[in-house]
């Protein structure tokens, strides 16, 4: 039997009626992202599929006997810049799982300017080699697709019959107002690898079918696809967000967190095992989107050579602040009028309101024990907000102007 989770019943109807899916048993479940967003239901969600939301939610995830084989995520945001990346720890946390990551983004979306001017924001190619670097580290898809619009057909944005959609098109099926134009290309493509992944697993098996996705000629070619999109857009490191990056020497790093230390208490030996560190800088307030997707982007782009964090060529280190790189004292130097170290433990704090296991069995209500159960073996992982959850996870050491958070192992 196939279960399809979704955040959206529409978009799951719509992959069901467009794919094989049509053809066989299925339920439909909703989707609860996290405990922080869904303190009632998240506890309820099986494990298997917990273990694909430690990050973020995909908008589906579809499973066959209780073991996920796909997730999509889809968005009809600009994705200039920044922005492409704003969804990519989602992806990597499927794809981390073995599970296969099909990704939807516009090819580009009309933007109307306040000074009148009407254009479209094209999308950074840069994140179709981030996705290619999961799939490399990993052997699991992590495809895009691009979701339909008319940017091919009207280049001129202000010519475009769809301005008040961002020059997206929809399916005309009434049933399926607010998903992709089905017959566009891009959907075909989609329809037929799902279709593929779902013969392959029941031809297969799960476990089998998952060694095998790679090699699908869909697959193959949908990724043969993306890298000559990354080649005919310009597509290079000189892009959002690796522009943000600096390379330093570890020992510099090593002693600007040196003020930290103690007599009794030394930096561990996880940083300093890596020659060089990979520093991205945000001079904005502390806050998340697009951040966190794009620290899990440099990851794969820079640092990732193999399936965990301890597996990579440079320590990953978050900067919120203007950063000063000093080779004569071969010292970093970090200046911020924005934030403070402060904002990210008021953010840890705001969690805690979520957190129950502070209290007493009899101050439980009934509909929080299965909850209280959850928190005792997961803690706050999944109680906590999710740009929390991503800096933690993928940063090496987050730096501020008056103070620091670091791992040692």
């Amino acid at each position: 039997m196939y279960r399809v989770w979704h955040s959206s019943e529409g978009f799951a109807d719509y992959i069901i009626a467009h794919t094989c899916l049509r053809n066989r048993e299925v339920v439909k479940a909703k989707l609860y992202e996290s405990d922080t967003s869904k303190p009632r239901y998240f506890h309820s969600m099986p494990d298997h599929i917990k273990q694909i939301l430690y990050l973020d939610a995909p908008d589906i995830i579809v499973e066959y006997n209780s073991e996920p084989i796909f997730s999509i995520e889809e968005s009809k945001e600009a994705g200039t810049g920044h922005n492409a990346f704003q969804r990519f720890a989602r992806m990597a946390a499927s794809v981390e799982n073995n599970v296969p990551a099909l990704y939807l983004y516009p090819e580009a979306v009309i933007i109307s300017r306040n000074d009148g001017t009407i254009r479209w924001d094209t999308i950074n190619p840069l994140v179709f080699r981030g996705l290619s670097s999961v799939m490399n580290i990993y052997g699991i898809p992590a495809l895009m697709f691009y979701y339909p619009t008319d940017f091919r057909d009207v280049p001129d944005a202000a010519k475009s019959s769809l301005i008040g959609r961002k020059g997206i098109r929809y399916d005309s099926d009434i049933n399926f107002l607010d998903c992709p134009d089905s017959s566009d290309t891009q959907m075909v493509r989609l329809f037929a690898i799902i279709n593929d992944i779902v013969s392959s697993v029941e031809r297969n098996g799960v476990i089998r079918a998952r060694e095998k996705l790679m090699g699908l000629r869909s697959v193959q070619d949908q990724r043969a696809w993306m890298e000559g999109e990354f080649v005919a857009k310009g597509g290079s490191d000189a892009m959002s967000p690796l522009t943000a990056t600096t390379i330093v020497p570890t020992s510099y790093l090593i002693n600007h967190l040196s003020r930290y230390e103690k007599r009794a208490y030394h930096i561990g030996e996880l940083l300093r095992s890596r020659p060089q560190t990979i520093i991205y800088q945000v001079n904005a307030s502390f806050r998340g989107d697009p951040y966190p997707g794009n620290l899990a982007a440099i990851d794969y782009l820079k640092c990732r050579e193999g399936k965990t964090f301890e597996e990579r060529r440079y320590n990953l280190v978050m900067c919120w602040g203007r950063l000063t790189v000093d080779d004569n004292r071969q010292v970093i130097d970090i200046n911020s009028e924005n934030c403070s170290v402060n904002d990210f433990v008021s953010d840890v704090k705001a969690c805690n309101n979520k957190n129950l296991l502070v209290k007493n069995y009899d101050e439980l209500e009934v509909c929080e024990v299965p909850r209280y159960y959850m928190q005792v073996r997961y803690g706050s992982m999944f109680s906590k907000s999710k740009h929390i959850r991503v800096y933690s996870y993928f940063a090496d050491a987050i730096l501020f102007k008056d103070g620091a958070l670091w791992r040692d192992a």
